[in-house]
């Protein structure tokens, strides 16, 4: 069984996942720590609860989720994972943090790609590769098929979807994503977002707009 811990960090508010099981083994989803001490809230937990970093995951390379890849990568040495079409997102945070006043460390080069039915294993633990682009093209989300959690980047929020107005953003791209891969994983999948609370498939199912009013491809 897994233990979730999350963080919100940076001025985009956006939700960073330390995932540890029994072994105290973990990976880190998504590293958004930027100030120092958002760094040190960070280590802090690592530190205190005895884990033991196995790998960085990234679901993608917008600069809000990779703002902690440089010093995650180089406090403890592990691979760094992600899809290929990440890396065109990782190039672009320098030029974009510049227009926005904020300036991250070049985030290192992925170690490993990977894909949809790939899996990481960390510890007891296996994540499933879920590729589901659309918010962007190379997006990928993770799944814990025995816990029933779903860490879903910024595909699906509570009662919202990713912006597709980015480089590599599609609405129907991220929609057919949601339709042919969240959603079929049944109503009682925990869905970790990328900003905001946590939810479930089925109150998304139910409640979220854009769901609703999407008619699927067939």
């Amino acid at each position: 069984m897994i233990i979730i811990h999350p963080f919100t960090f940076n001025p985009y508010q956006e939700n960073t996942y330390i995932i540890s099981d029994e072994t105290h083994e973990c990976v880190i989803i998504d590293p958004g720590c930027y100030s120092s001490k958002e760094q040190e809230l960070f280590s802090n937990y690592i530190d205190q609860n005895k884990l033991n970093v196995k790998k960085l995951l990234n679901t993608h390379g917008h600069i809000d989720h990779m703002l902690g890849n440089a010093f995650v990568k180089q406090r403890y040495e592990v691979p760094f994972i992600t899809h290929k079409l990440v890396v065109p997102e990782l190039e672009a945070t320098q030029a974009y943090g510049a227009l926005m006043g904020i300036h991250p460390d070049p985030s290192p080069n992925p170690d490993q790609f990977v894909d949809e039915g790939d899996t990481i294993t960390f510890g007891n633990t296996t994540l499933e590769v879920l590729f589901t682009p659309g918010h962007s093209a190379g997006h990928i989300s993770f799944f814990d098929r025995p816990g029933k959690n779903l860490f879903s980047g910024d595909v699906l929020f509570q009662g919202s979807i990713g912006r597709t107005d980015l480089p590599g953003g599609s609405f129907p791209v991220l929609m057919k994503s949601i339709f042919d891969k969240i959603l079929p994983l049944g109503d009682d999948v925990k869905v970790y977002c990328g900003h905001g609370p946590s939810t479930t498939v089925r109150q998304e199912r139910v409640s979220n707009m854009f769901i609703l009013n999407h008619a699927p491809e067939n």
